[in-house]
């Protein structure tokens, strides 16, 4: 049995993956979703009582965890993150950790950024040096625009009051710096990046550019858009269009590896 670890990204925690983890586990993987420190528990709970030291988690702390977890599985799994978790899923495909990486509206490596003024609004308004480690409270009106922005406000709320988290600044400055380098020119394990057409915190195009800065010819990394989506792809109405797609895709890549690695032995 295959164990898919799913990764979630900033202002979410493993309840984002509730529906994703029934779905693949239907069609016979393992599934596992760990929480960044201080995302443990309740969102509800998280957003009334922010833990105490939330302000200065760190991308290397988190980085940590997941490293731990894939260190005591029987074999290297197939990760899938979002947003953040993207940005940690290329890091792990990075340090040969992973057998097959699936990254979804993805934080970019090596700082590159798109030039579109959604993007540039909300990374300014979290990574805010003057803010220094006060976490970013998120809020109903915030969700809205920056997450759910294609959906109407009732089902906002819904997905706010089921998911919504606050977060450390710290991760999106760390994703900027050294900590979120990757060498994209080396070979590495099949990525697949997913872009959402209407996103605005991670931009489709930056999405795209992501995937095609990976330019070792042998190595897979292919791209994939879904459109009228936001930042909330994964769990707005069609998540499972993009679920679906995700494990067709798997499906055939592990086949791919296969017979790959049988014609080598």
């Amino acid at each position: 049995m295959k164990t898919i670890i799913f990764i979630h990204g900033m202002f979410q925690n493993p309840k984002s993956w509730d529906n994703w983890i029934a779905y693949f586990t239907d069609r016979g993987y393992n599934c596992i979703a760990p929480a960044w420190p201080k995302h443990e528990g309740e969102p509800e709970d998280l957003r009334n009582y922010p833990p105490e030291g939330l302000g200065d988690l760190h991308l290397k702390k988190v980085i940590k965890n997941i490293e731990a977890l894939i260190s005591v599985q029987d074999e290297q799994p197939i990760l899938i993150g979002h947003s953040v978790g993207g940005l940690i899923v290329q890091l792990m495909v990075a340090k040969g950790l992973a057998d097959i990486g699936v990254a979804i509206a993805s934080v970019a490596p090596n700082a590159m950024l798109a030039f579109d003024w959604g993007f540039i609004k909300h990374s300014a308004l979290i990574a805010n040096p003057f803010k220094d480690n006060e976490p970013f409270y998120m809020d109903l009106e915030s969700f809205h625009e920056s997450f759910c922005n294609t959906m109407n406000m009732a089902d906002t709320k819904i997905a706010f009051e089921e998911t919504a988290t606050h977060d450390s600044r710290n991760m999106l400055r760390d994703c900027m710096g050294e900590e979120g380098h990757i060498d994209t020119e080396m070979p590495h394990s099949p990525l697949l990046f997913i872009g959402a057409e209407k996103d605005e915190i991670i931009p489709a195009e930056l999405c795209e550019r992501n995937a095609k800065a990976y330019s070792d010819e042998v190595s897979i990394s292919a791209y994939k858009e879904f459109t009228n989506r936001g930042h909330w792809i994964c769990g707005q109405e069609g998540w499972l269009e993009v679920a679906g797609y995700i494990a067709e895709w798997l499906q055939e890549h592990e086949t791919y590896k296969y017979h790959t690695e049988q014609a080598r032995s």
